[in-house]
């Protein structure tokens, strides 16, 4: 079994066992395709509440509504009370999950099972729940009413399996702007930045549709149609594409008069040091698991799920500038190769159906860069971002913000496919984060709405202002095939369109200050 170093077993230790979209390249630099995206967020894409699907062993996972979503605005006094709520009833679907997995041979037989064994018992875990977020808001505000109708769940098929294209094909959602360095070269050369189209980032392609193996044995342990990993819930061959068979997919940008072109990098580190927890201070305050996968951490190393503004105003950071103490963080890479961590029997780790090895990423540029038609203001210390939706398997990916590629390809981006490199190519996931702030809050209740991204014709949303935006490009070094993934919910099967990140902003004030002073005076700084 391949060991964890000492700081990683501890950080195991102390926290799991107690606990965009397409990149466009063009005239030498990158802009991403964006949506409105937070993590755990987004439309439900779930079938009627109760219906069983009668399909075998097509059925693969458990749909349940996203709770958030059907929620009212939720007084500041009750947001710890409903997010312990909701956080609680993540683990009620991870529990689900299990039951059902290991029942579903039993339940493809008697479909019957599944209601009295699975999907009755978590409606009744969630109706408690529900009732006592109607609470908790009721105490402060008023109670809202018909939240029993978010607590309905299905079983559905894993319908990835005949592939559905590798970009997002889909052309709806917001549009940003920004984007990080050409693929692989000094990302802080020739950066431009412009504006999306709105074009379909998939170009009418359907890579997912063809051989996932383009000559190469797509096989490696992955056999198509049949659940895999060690786990046993994913990934499957069909949630890979040779990248060599995806067509070119990136608009030019366009660039505006009064644009803010500069850029400002921060180094931070590839998480060297092993910090992990699967905790999410942003979406789950307080409690422990909150993610129920693995997060990799960079810069503050005080983010767990219990601490507060003052812990990550004093704590240490990775970052080469220490008037950076922000916090980076994405759930891990895993190879899918049979070796075990540490975490093999921890939260967020085996318990949890994320297993295989760890990957401590080959490069990670954190870039922010500016408005393609206008000058940023500066972010307010303490805002919290999460772009992409951990859930968009079930949810639908309105919200996905996730981009797959490989080195020496970045013109070519995977939003629900992981890509098969070649020989000497890396493979590289992308973030590009929410650009616009609403002037007021650094948090909202769906950990959403406070944010947004620019429209299509660059400019914010009404009410919204500009700020620097975030690039995030982490680097693997893995074996060239399908034998990899990020860790995720149980239930979202591993698929790469539920990728996602977050940002906490703990730059000082002068730091913050020369970060836009940078971006809005066309310089490239570090």
């Amino acid at each position: 079994m391949r060991r964890i170093s000492r700081k990683k077993r501890s950080t195991l230790a102390n926290r799991a066992i107690a606990a965009s979209a397409a990149l466009i390249l063009g005239g030498g630099g990158l802009v991403a395709v964006n949506v409105y995206a937070s993590a755990g967020e987004g439309p439900s894409g779930s079938s009627p509440p109760t219906r069983t699907q009668n399909a075998g062993n097509q059925l693969s996972t458990i749909d349940c509504p996203e709770a958030v979503n059907g929620l009212p605005d939720v007084p500041d006094e009750a947001r710890g009370e409903v997010d312990r709520e909701l956080a609680a009833m993540d683990t009620q679907i991870t529990d689900a999950y299990q039951q059902f997995a290991d029942r579903k041979e039993q339940i493809a037989r008697d479909p019957g099972l599944a209601e009295n064994a699975v999907l009755g018992p978590l409606r009744s875990k969630r109706t408690a729940s529900l009732d006592r977020i109607g609470i908790a808001i009721g105490r402060v505000g008023e109670r809202p009413t018909g939240l029993e109708s978010l607590a309905g769940c299905s079983l559905r098929a894993d319908d990835s399996r005949g592939g559905n294209g590798g970009g997002r094909g889909d052309g709806n959602g917001g549009r940003g702007n920004g984007g990080p360095g050409d693929g692989g070269q000094d990302d802080g050369q020739d950066q431009d930045q412009g504006q999306n189209q709105g074009q379909d980032g998939g170009q009418g392609q359907d890579p997912g549709g063809q051989d996932p193996g383009q000559g190469q044995d797509p096989g490696q342990g992955l056999d198509p149609g049949q659940d895999q990993g060690q786990g046993g819930n994913g990934p499957v061959a069909a949630d890979f594409v040779d990248i060599q068979s995806v067509q070119p997919n990136v608009d030019r940008p366009r660039q505006r008069r009064g644009a803010s072109r500069g850029t400002f990098t921060t180094d931070c580190g590839r998480n060297e040091n092993g910090k992990f927890n699967p905790d999410n201070v942003i979406v789950a305050p307080g409690v422990s698991n909150g993610a129920h996968h693995m997060h990799d951490y960079i810069g503050n190393q005080a983010n767990d799920a219990f601490a507060s503004d003052d812990d990550l105003a004093n704590g240490a950071t990775t970052c080469r500038n220490q008037g950076d103490r922000s916090t980076y963080y994405w759930p891990v890479l895993r190879l899918q190769n049979g070796q075990d961590e540490d975490d093999v029997n921890a939260d967020g780790g085996g318990r949890d159906q994320n297993v295989g090895e760890i990957q401590t990423p080959s490069q990670v540029t954190l870039k922010f860069v500016g408005s393609p038609v206008g000058r940023v203001t500066a972010m307010p210390r303490f805002l919290r971002i999460i772009t992409g939706d951990a859930k968009a398997f079930t949810n639908g990916d309105a919200n996905a913000n996730a981009s797959w590629s490989c080195t020496g390809f970045e013109d070519r981006q995977l939003t629900d496919k992981y890509p098969i490199c070649p020989e000497g190519s890396q493979v590289v996931r992308t973030f590009a984060f929410q650009n616009c702030w609403d002037g007021q809050n650094t948090d909202s209740a769906n950990h959403r709405t406070h944010v947004a991204f620019a429209q299509e014709n660059g400019r914010c949303p009404n009410g919204f202002r500009a700020v620097p935006q975030l690039v995030q490009r982490i680097v693997y070094d893995v074996p060239p095939g399908p034998g990899f993934a990020v860790d995720s919910f149980p239930e979202q099967l591993h698929k790469p369109i539920t990728d996602h990140g977050d940002f906490i902003n703990v730059f000082d004030d002068r730091l913050m200050k020369k970060m836009v002073r940078c971006i809005n005076d066309g310089r490239r700084c570090r």
